[in-house]
């Protein structure tokens, strides 16, 4: 026994063996937690390589008996996927486009400049991002009919352009970057815009890999809005067509391979573009200032 853990016991401090044991228990929570939030999408992979009649048979099996790409063939090449897929792509693109640029203008607009009425603007975006999205489906939809936008890509992507939740993000990171940073920039006779766009914005890059990740995952998983705004087939995102695939109404029986392929297939650029950028996330360090 060394004079160390002599002198640690003797101290009153934890024992190294009820110290393995914390670690070994807190380890295996962990493990259990991350296994009730993997294991549905395990089972979801799974099935979508399974025959309609092992998925009914066996639904909770992740090893399927009769490994298929039925589900993916059909998927693709006998019904509206592609569409889907290509509406859900145009959309997420420029909606997260919009977002990165509108949000950010706002949040610098609220961060930097000094004008009447400032603080009401701020208080009216904390109160819209107070108020539940369900509340506002029939307001968006008179309005997209109103201006003639309705069942096009302009109805379903201009309302979107920008969200009170990044306006926040944008605001409260640019207020963390010294306003000396950009008096420079004003000496050398630089606008209000010049200074915005080549001096801070580059410098919020955190915040915007954040805006990017929520705008996307946002816009690709948007249903409500889609609901609304558009009827036509041509115009039908994976949103709306996984959702009507669930409810049956363009199959027949349970045909879990062919929903749960579409749900898995639909996952996919979301889990792309988190893992790409998920250690920037409103990483301070990076594009930060000394003063």
């Amino acid at each position: 026994m060394t004079a160390a853990t002599t002198s640690s016991r003797r101290a009153g401090g934890p024992r190294p063996g009820a110290a393995l044991a914390a670690k070994s228990l807190l380890y295996a929570l962990l493990i259990a937690i991350a296994v009730v939030y993997i294991f549905p999408f395990l089972i979801n992979v799974a099935t979508s390589f399974k025959t309609d009649a092992d998925a009914a048979s066996d639904p909770l099996a992740l090893l399927p008996q009769t490994i298929t790409t039925a589900a993916y063939e059909r998927l693709f090449l006998n019904s509206d996927f592609p569409v889907w897929f290509k509406n859900s792509f145009i959309v997420t693109i420029f909606v997260t486009a919009g977002r990165v640029f509108f949000d950010s203008l706002a949040g610098y607009a609220l961060a930097r400049l000094r004008y009447r009425g400032r603080n009401v603007v701020f208080a009216a975006l904390i109160a819209v991002m107070a108020v539940p999205n369900v509340v506002l489906l029939i307001p968006k939809f008179l309005v997209i009919n109103q201006l003639g936008m309705y069942d096009s890509y302009a109805g379903m992507i201009i309302p979107l352009l920008a969200d009170a939740a990044g306006i926040f993000i944008m605001k409260n990171f640019f207020e963390s970057i010294p306003a000396s940073v950009e008096e420079q920039a004003k000496i050398d006779g630089a606008g209000v815009f010049r200074t915005f766009w080549s001096i801070v914005l580059p410098m919020a890059r955190p915040a915007l890999i954040t805006i990017i990740i929520l705008s996307f995952q946002g816009s690709w998983n948007e249903l409500s809005h889609f609901i609304i705004s558009t009827q036509s087939p041509d115009l039908t995102t994976l949103t709306k067509g996984v959702a009507s695939l669930a409810s049956g109404q363009l199959s027949q029986g349970s045909q879990y391979p062919l929903k749960l392929a579409a749900a898995a297939i639909m996952t996919v650029p979301v889990a792309v573009v988190f893992f790409i950028f998920q250690r920037r996330i409103l990483n301070a360090s990076d594009g930060a200032v000394k003063e």
